[in-house]
């Protein structure tokens, strides 16, 4: 109330004892001003713990550390480990009144603790505002992300962007009941079919932290799997965290979650439930209202309470690798998670990748699988049509179909529909044998060759030339690179069955589910819909497409793909056919036609050891213009053993096509260097990468971009 005010309205009438309570009311604001949030000027600071160590939303390297307030006594009750808070960050030194530090732009952060003294010497600025009390940083939550960002030579405060979603107002209002009591311990059922699925899942219930790396066997009922595993953690008054890679895996593991538990005791965190569901459904883990999650990627960071498993599925699946800094993989993180809170793991798959054999052979997580018998009964038959029957075949020279996919698809929709599997386009086959198909690779540093001019090999990851190429296990010269033609073959097959009806699935329009009658099914890898009652047959089509790949890990994401693929085809008693168009000599079709994922993934390691490829290895992508990729490699402190394979110049990125998170701006021509190190050396990888990256950020870095990446996924 102004004075003017109180001249309109005249005295105030009263008792006298109430006129003199406000006099003395009045007479205390006078002595103490109350200050504005902006500066909190002349304000008293909070009788206990004073100052507030507060992680600015700054994720810049340079700045990766606390920062401290102080905490006026007005906002002391609110202002608690966790919360988030706006601070005025920026200001200089000699912006100093009444020894408060005033003046910078208003900041977003989260309180890390309450301490009693500072130990910045000079005056502090205080605390702008509480934006909420909602304690949304737990100290696991913290722990967990400062680990991350260690091990992926990040920020604290792009993990945090990652770990905690956007405050929604309207969702802190709501109230959650309280968590539904513990429910029994599931039956093991399918889990009975795994030579330990049983003593798995009775070991959950008994409060147990068994590490399993799962090989699930085919068909739809690994989403009911991982829902009884689920409910023996539940069982034992433990939460648990899922991680899929897609939406429409989380739709399939959700279902299976409420027919095993029922409703209420599990949320699901997807990005694309929209801003205020999320945070609703992440609130409710964290004010421990359900115990279970299942989501996405973002999901990995979720609050659960009293942690007792973390499952991933299909780790070998891209969507697992994060697309902001610094691009953790969901893999890793969950990995992070059962070290630090002591729980169990489990990464199932119905492949296997190399850093999934990785944990088996160290003997960090123990095998989790079934017998072969088992195996043989629910996996489909697999044939193959290699080059020599191709060629033979009047069928595949005139349409690029052999005859026994012809056959096979003729037979397959008597009785159901039939799945036909078409790389996607932007599949860029690498070089190899003409007479072997042993991938040709560099003689220094066993990268892929590549051929960019059509004339001159080079290395893919070193950038030498090689003059004179030579199979190393055939001695043969000459080279080869073939795609047969994805959407000709589908138009063929439309041609062929003009009764049957066509369906797509791709990524313009992704499909779920298919009935059960006959039809064909033609879909990119990773796009498959389920069909009610399973394909009764599929064809894999231009296997050396995905095999030829210019990448390490192309024989193994396409086994996955296939693999997956072909667990949606009913079993071989059932009369469930896989025909795959590759040389059937190469390892990965061997592996899909003996159904034996885990022993290529095994194979695959024991030769990246002795090359020294990942994952055996650590290695960190380093990119960006020549010459400020070679200036950052000059002042890196690497470890001694590091070697640097590189640089070399990156492809160009043209306007109007997609773009990958890792690669260049449009237009600009940047290169990339390739750091490994042995084993037990990537934190000191990571490390030495950080301070660099931080110590350029400090000076400006002439202002271009270097860009970090450990671990990348792709390497070529």
């Amino acid at each position: 109330m102004s004075s003017d005010d109180e001249q309109q309205q005249g005295p105030v009438e009263g008792p006298p004892e109430q006129l003199a309570l406000m006099r003395e009311f009045l007479r205390h604001e006078k002595q103490v001003p109350k200050a504005k949030p902006r500066t909190w000027r002349g304000a008293p600071l909070a009788e206990e713990l004073p100052v507030a160590r507060v992680m600015v939303n700054k994720g810049v390297l340079h700045l990766d550390r606390y920062f401290d307030y102080a905490v006026t006594e007005e906002l002391d009750a609110e202002a608690q480990p966790g919360v988030r808070v706006r601070v005025r960050f920026g200001a200089g030194a000699h912006r100093v009144r009444d020894g408060r530090r005033e003046g910078g732009g208003l900041i977003d952060g989260f309180i890390v603790e309450r301490v009693a003294e500072s130990d910045y010497n000079g005056p502090l600025a205080a605390l702008a505002q509480v934006v909420s009390p909602e304690p949304v940083l737990s100290a696991e939550l913290l722990g967990l992300a400062r680990a991350v960002a260690d091990r992926y030579a990040g920020s604290l405060a792009d993990v945090l962007q990652l770990a905690v979603p956007p405050r929604n107002a309207r969702a802190e209002k709501k109230e959650f009941p309280a968590a539904l009591p513990a429910p029994g311990v599931p039956d093991a059922e399918s889990w009975g079919r795994y030579e330990q699925g049983a003593a798995f899942l009775e070991a959950l219930a008994g409060g147990g932290a068994p590490r399993a790396v799962w090989t699930a066997l085919p068909g739809p009922l690994w989403a009911e799997e991982i829902a009884r595993a689920v409910a023996a953690t539940l069982a034992s008054g433990r939460g648990v965290v899922v991680v899929v890679p897609d939406g429409r895996s989380v739709e399939r593991v959700d279902a299976a979650l409420v027919g095993v538990l029922g409703e209420g005791r599990h949320a699901v965190l997807t990005a694309d439930a929209g801003p205020e569901k999320r945070y609703r459904e992440w609130l409710a883990v964290r004010r421990g209202a359900v115990r279970a999650v299942v989501g996405t990627r973002s999901a990995m960071f979720a609050p659960v309470r009293d942690l007792g498993l973390v499952v991933v599925w299909d780790d070998g699946d891209p969507n697992l690798s994060e697309l902001h800094a610094p691009l953790p993989h969901a893999r890793e993180v969950l990995e992070l998670r059962a070290t630090l809170d002591k729980c169990a793991f489990l990464l199932g798959s119905t492949s296997c990748t190399v850093e999934a054999a990785q944990l088996v052979a160290t003997g960090w997580a123990r095998p989790l699988a079934a017998s072969r018998e088992q195996v043989r009964r629910a996996a489909p038959l697999v044939r193959t049509v290699g080059d020599q029957e191709l060629a033979r075949d009047e069928a595949a020279r005139a349409a690029r179909l052999p005859s026994l996919a012809w056959q096979t698809v003729r037979e397959g929709l008597k009785t159901g529909p039939v799945l036909v599997q078409v790389p996607r386009r932007g599949y860029v086959p690498r070089l190899a044998c003409e007479r072997c198909r042993t991938p040709a690779r560099c003689r220094h540093c066993a990268g892929p060759l590549e051929a960019p001019d059509a004339r001159d090999l080079q290395c893919g990851w070193c950038g030498r030339t090689e003059g004179e190429w030579r199979c190393a296990e055939c001695g043969f010269t000459r080279l080869r690179a073939q795609i047969v033609g994805a959407r000709r073959t589908a138009e063929e097959l439309g041609r062929a069955f003009p009764a049957v009806p066509v369906r797509t699935s791709g990524r313009d329009h992704v499909l779920d589910v298919v009935p059960g009658t006959p039809a064909l099914v033609v879909s990119t890898p990773g796009a498959e819909p389920v069909a009610e009652g399973g394909y009764a047959a599929a064809l894999l089509l231009d296997g050396w497409a995905m095999l030829g790949r210019p990448d390490l890990r192309a024989g193994e994401d396409a086994l996955r793909r296939w693999i997956a693929a072909a667990s949606l085809v009913r079993g071989q008693e059932a009369g469930g056919t896989v025909v795959v168009v590759a040389e059937p000599t190469l390892r990965p079709v061997q592996a899909l036609v003996r159904w034996d994922p885990v022993g290529n993934a095994q194979r695959e390691l024991a030769e990246r050891a002795e090359l020294g490829f990942p994952p055996v290895s650590r290695m960190a992508a380093v990119s960006g213009k020549g010459e400020d990729v070679e200036e950052f490699l000059r002042v890196a402190e690497l470890p001694v053993e590091a070697e640097v394979l590189g640089p070399i110049p990156l492809p160009v990125t043209e306007a109007g096509r997609p773009r990958r998170a890792q690669d260049p701006p449009v237009g600009e021509r940047w290169e990339r260097a390739l750091v490994r190190v042995p084993p037990g050396r990537g934190a000191a990888l990571a490390g030495a990468l950080k301070v660099a990256q931080a110590a350029r950020m400090a000076r400006g870095g002439g202002g271009e971009v270097v860009r970090i990446r450990v671990d990348p996924p792709d390497i070529g």
